[in-house]
Parts: C-alpha cells; structure tokens; sequence
C-alpha cells in the first residue's frame, strides 16, 4: 500500500434534516455541485419547485433532526485512503474550537495521520450548515470557510518529512502559489499528483494549465473541461486535456464519466441507480476511490468501477464519510465501454 497525503479542507457538517418544513423539486444539470460524480436528483429542469418555501423571516420551524457530522474534502479523501488499507496524512486547516477537536477525533478514528494539520490563527473551524428535505433529497448547503477559507499558511516542507507516495489536492480555494509549491515539492520527492480542482482554481485557467504538468492524474468534471480548454464533446475535451496530463478523468453527471490512462479511453456508465439520500462528498469519493484503488495496483478500468461504487455508496448515507467502501466489498460489473 502507499503514503497518500491528503490535502485540503476540513469542515463540521451540521445537518438540518425535514420532512415537511423543506419544499424541494427537481434541479439542472447545471445547478449541480462542480465536485459531484452524478446528478443530485433525476429530473427535468422544467419540473424545477422553489425550495424552502415555507420557512418565512421572523418565524420558528421545528426540525425533525440534526446530526453532526466531519466533512470537508481534505478529509472525506484521507477517509477513503485509510478504510481500503493505505497510509494516509491530512494536511490543512482547523481552528482551535471545538469543531477542530471533533475533526481531530475523526481522524483519529479512522487511522488518519494528523501530526501534519495547523491551527490557522484567530479563525474558527470552518463549518457547513445542511438544509436537507427528506422527502425531496434535496439540500441547500451554508458554508463558513472559517480556518479553510485561506492555505498559505501550510508549509510544502512538511512533505520532507512525511515522504509520501502521493499526494491527492483537492480544492485550495484558488490559492495557485500554495498549489504550485506543493505541486513542485512533490515532484522534486518524486511523489504523485492527484488533482481534483474547484471552481476557483478552474478560473485560473492559464495558470492551472501550467501546473498541471507536475500532476499525473487530473479530475474534472465536463463544465471545468469545457472552460480550461474549451469545447463541450467530451472525447474532444479529454483529447485536449490528456495532452497536459498522463491520466485524465471526466464526469458528466447522470452519463458517468470518460477517462483515458494514455492507452486506452474508457466511457463509464453509472456503477448503480440508487434512490440518492444525500450527495455531499460524491466527489470527492470518487476521486479518492479511484485514487486507493489505482495506487494499490489495480488495473485503470477496475479502479473507475471502485471509485463509481464508492461515489454511489457514499449518496445513498447521511453525511459524506458513512458510505465510504473498504475495497474488500464484492462489486457488480457496471456499464464499461472502451472507445
């Protein structure tokens, strides 16, 4: 197995869970999380409800149920890592409050190297709020960033010490100086990259095209393709991008994902269609899945299929981390066609 270091934020979840208080519908495809592996609710966008009507300024409602949860995608990744048998470090964010200290525990728990996560200085511990209609499964998410609004605090050197196989980054809130530091360090460790950017690094278009050179796996979904290289058919935006990296992924929704490992491109269907219950941390169950399962040696085809069954266990749980696989689970075969 391998040192995977997970990099990125850590977050409290707090769910707000009701039956009848939330009035949700049905949403686009364009509404969607830029991070999620597949559609949060199928549907027609026509069929599109306001949601939350009933709650009004001024007044009470009262929730069916709240749950405290550990989220973030620092550590739902790491989360991955450890439960299928690797080594994994979390470096990032908490404050010193007692979100931190339930972050601390979590990973803990789990097996999680947290000898490598800074205390940012007078920030609380970021926080989401989760709206979430049970009868809809629909969510509305309030974040406060808090000690993971910011990275150039951590300190690439860290990766000196811990000397990882790889390092796996998820989004670091558009701090291109601290990703390429990190990206640089790991190379010059002759470690390997996984990248799962966000939105904000996404608008950084010139610069995030530049550094994905250091990276040797790069996870997208279609609408973060189409705006780094433009164009919106998904085998000529893989075409284009696997010319910045050896091995390309790209999610589309509902319609699974492409991915080519510099060999062969292979267009992966759904692994199952499963009634959805909350799909915080799909993706980044997804790319950690695929991750764990291609760096313990697995064939790419058999590390799309993990990481697909991972990203559906994960939605059909409350919360992002109670789903997560262990890799010991016997899988179905899934729609897989090689073009």
């Amino acid at each position: 197995m391998s040192k995977i270091v997970s990099l990125g934020s850590a977050l409290q979840d707090i769910y707000l869970i009701d039956h009848d208080d939330f009035v949700g519908g049905f949403i686009s495809e364009d509404t969607i999380d830029n991070q999620n592996a597949r559609p949060v609710i199928p549907g027609s966008a026509k069929e599109r409800k306001e949601i939350f009507k009933d709650l009004q300024i001024g007044t009470k409602a009262d929730i069916d149920r709240v749950s405290f949860e550990v989220g973030g995608g620092g550590t739902n990744s790491a989360t991955t890592f450890a439960r299928y048998g690797h080594e994994p470090v979390f470096i990032g964010n908490i404050g010193r409050d007692s979100a931190g200290e339930a972050i601390l525990a979590c990973l803990d728990e789990e097996g999680i190297d947290s000898s490598y996560v800074y205390y940012a200085p007078r920030k609380k511990t970021g926080c989401s709020v989760i709206l979430l209609d049970t009868k809809s499964g629909e969510r509305t998410i309030l974040t406060h960033r808090g000690a993971s609004a910011k990275f150039d605090n951590l300190d690439p050197k860290d990766l000196d010490e811990i000397k990882p196989d790889w390092l796996y980054i998820t989004t670091l809130r558009g701090d291109m100086k601290t990703l390429e530091k990190f990206l640089k360090k790991a190379v010059e460790l002759k470690a390997k990259v996984m990248l799962n950017p966000g939105k904000l690094e996404i608008a950084e278009q010139k610069k995030l095209l530049g550094l994905l050179k250091y990276v040797e796996i790069l996870l997208v979904n279609k609408k973060e393709a189409g705006e780094l290289v433009g164009g919106t058919n998904l085998r000529e935006l893989l075409e284009k991008l696997k010319g910045y990296c050896p091995v390309v992924i790209i999610t589309d929704g509902g319609m699974g994902a492409i991915a080519t490992d510099g060999t062969e491109i292979i267009r992966a269907g759904l692994y199952e269609d499963l009634p959805v219950k909350d799909t915080t941390g799909a993706g980044d169950s997804f790319g950690s899945g695929f991750l764990a399962a291609y760096a313990a040696g697995k064939k790419f085809e058999d590390a799309l299929v993990f990481a697909s069954a991972n990203s559906t266990s994960v939605v059909t749980h409350l919360g992002a981390k109670p789903g997560i696989l262990s890799g010991k689970e016997k899988l179905h075969q899934m729609p897989i066609e090689r073009v």
